[in-house]
């Protein structure tokens, strides 16, 4: 395993980290048994970073690592999210004893007194623009109740915003091979104020494993189903804001990065990591072997510059007018 800065924090994190959303829930059927054996697959080969949320499973992706963790805890960074659980346009979620609550809740769900990294849960541009919960961030960090906090955002607008804050350690976005735009926009603005790049969603959301048909359908509990055109929250969230079917013709014109490479999986999650401003990469996995597959881009043939470009220009071509929602 590679380790790489959290932006300027002393966290050396593993390159190649995993989110949990998929294995708290909205992701079809999912089993506690093969999601422990993923993380602990996951530790097992150097893995010290894990991202969660309260809202992933009401709290039960933030009992897994919990149990994953045990005995293990001053060797294992945890990153957890809040503000979703309540009304994300109401000011007093953000208010300090709101925030202080959602923490204590998470704190007692991860079995430890410390988060090493606090995120705001992709809030609405209008609360960052006001600032207070930083706030209330600031206060719960002399507490030693977190160690750091970032942002999780939705749009390269509110990565810039959150820059403007002192203590914002780092930012949580989509990005991948079919979202682009904040390696253009954001990446040298953060690299030039020591904040980390968490990119999230890295295989939008299975178009970018190439395993799909034209026609899939998903289970309805799946938020591939019922978030396929951003019904329950942002699309960019869902296949990074593509329409599937236009997502699974675009995956097959990528089919060349698999040369002399695993999979088009690995070949996308190395595309992320040849990227210096990203600290770590969170795909999200349900089962070990898809952890174990994940892992190999770690170890993935690096993209030349010709490649690079062409990947660019890809984008700029064939992908960047498909995307729907603000980014």
């Amino acid at each position: 395993m590679n380790y790489r800065r959290l932006g300027s924090t002393d966290l050396k994190v593993s390159e190649l980290s995993f989110g949990t959303w998929a294995i708290g829930g909205s992701w079809g059927k999912t089993s506690d048994k093969e999601a422990l054996e993923g993380l602990d697959k996951a530790i097992d080969h150097g893995v010290n970073f894990f991202d969660t949320a309260d809202v992933y499973g009401d709290g039960h992706s933030e009992k897994l690592l919990a149990k994953a963790t045990k005995g293990k805890k001053h060797d294992i960074y945890i990153a957890s999210k809040f503000c979703r659980a309540g009304d994300i346009h109401d000011p007093l979620t953000y208010s300090e004893s709101s925030v202080r609550h959602y923490l204590e809740k998470s704190l007692k769900r991860l079995n430890r007194e410390c988060i090493d990294l606090y995120q705001i849960h992709c809030p609405p541009i209008k609360i960052l623009q006001e600032g207070s919960v930083f706030h209330v961030l600031d206060k719960l960090q002399k507490e030693g109740k977190i160690r750091y906090y970032g942002v999780s955002v939705e749009t390269v607008e509110e990565g810039l915003l959150c820059l403007e804050q002192q203590n914002v350690r780092a930012l949580q976005v989509i990005f991948n091979i079919f979202r682009q735009k904040p390696a253009m926009d954001l990446f040298p603005k953060a690299i030039d104020k020591g904040v980390g790049i968490l990119a999230r969603v890295p295989l939008a959301s299975g178009l970018l494993t190439g395993k799909f048909s034209e026609g899939h359908q998903f289970s309805e509990d799946d938020h591939r189903q019922f978030n396929k055109n951003g019904d329950q929250f942002n699309v960019g969230e869902t296949f990074a804001g593509i329409p599937f079917d236009k997502g699974v013709k675009l995956s097959k014109d990528l089919m060349w990065i698999t040369q002399k490479r695993e999979s088009m999986a690995t070949a996308s999650l190395k595309w992320i990591l040849e990227h210096h401003a990203v600290s770590a990469v969170i795909p999200g996995f349900k089962t070990a072997d898809q952890v174990e597959k994940n892992l190999k881009a770690v170890y993935e043939k690096k993209f030349s510059q010709m490649e690079m470009s062409k990947l660019a220009e890809f984008y700029k071509r064939d992908v960047h007018d498909h995307i729907r929602g603000p980014y």
